[in-house]
C-alpha cells in the first residue's frame, strides 16, 4: 500500500514542505530557507481563510499557484522600485526570492506540448469554427491550470481551427 502512495504525484504543498525541510537542514539562514518560510506562512494564512469558508482541507494546488504568482508579482514590483531608488542589493535579493518561488510554479505549456494539447481539445470538442475558440480556451485553462498563456494558446487554437 505504501508503494502506491509513493508513486502518486506530489502536491505543490508536499513539495514545498519537503524543500523547506531540506533547506532548513542545509542552511537555515539562506535566501531559499527564508523565502520558503515566507511561502509557508502565507499558505498557512490562506488555509485559515479557506477553512472559515468551509474548505476543511485548506488550499488546493490551484490556490497555491495563485498565491505563488502573486508573490512573484509583488517581488517584481519591489525589485523595480529598489532599482529606481538605487538599492541594487535589495533588488538582487528580491530577484533571488523570485527564483526560489518560481521553482514551485508549473511550467507553462509551450511549443509542441501546447500544440498537442490544443489539437487534442479541438478534436474532443469537435471544434471547427472560429466561434469555438472560447470553448477550447475554457477547456485548456481548466485542464492545465496555471500553465496556459492566453495569447499563445489563442493563436494555437485559431491555427488548429483553420
Amino acid at each position: 500500500m505504501d508503494d502506491v502512495a509513493d508513486q502518486r504525484p506530489k502536491s505543490i504543498r508536499e513539495t514545498l514542505v519537503a524543500a523547506l525541510q531540506t533547506s532548513e537542514r542545509l542552511d537555515p539562514n539562506s535566501v531559499g530557507s527564508q523565502t520558503l518560510r515566507l511561502i509557508k506562512c502565507a499558505l498557512n494564512d490562506r488555509d485559515v481563510v479557506a477553512r472559515t469558508r468551509g474548505d476543511c482541507s485548506g488550499c488546493v494546488d490551484q490556490d497555491i499557484v495563485r498565491l505563488l504568482e502573486t508573490m512573484v508579482e509583488q517581488r517584481e514590483a519591489s525589485a523595480a522600485s529598489y532599482d529606481d531608488a538605487g538599492r541594487i542589493a535589495d533588488a538582487d535579493r528580491e530577484r533571488q526570492e523570485i527564483e526560489v518561488i518560481q521553482t514551485f510554479l508549473p511550467s507553462p505549456l509551450k511549443g509542441d506540448d501546447l500544440r498537442t494539447a490544443v489539437r487534442m481539445i479541438v478534436s474532443e470538442l469537435q471544434a471547427t469554427k472560429l466561434k469555438d475558440v472560447g470553448r477550447c480556451m475554457s477547456v485548456l485553462r481548466a485542464r492545465y491550470p496555471g500553465r496556459i498563456e492566453c495569447a499563445s494558446a489563442g493563436k494555437e487554437v485559431r491555427a488548429a481551427l483553420r
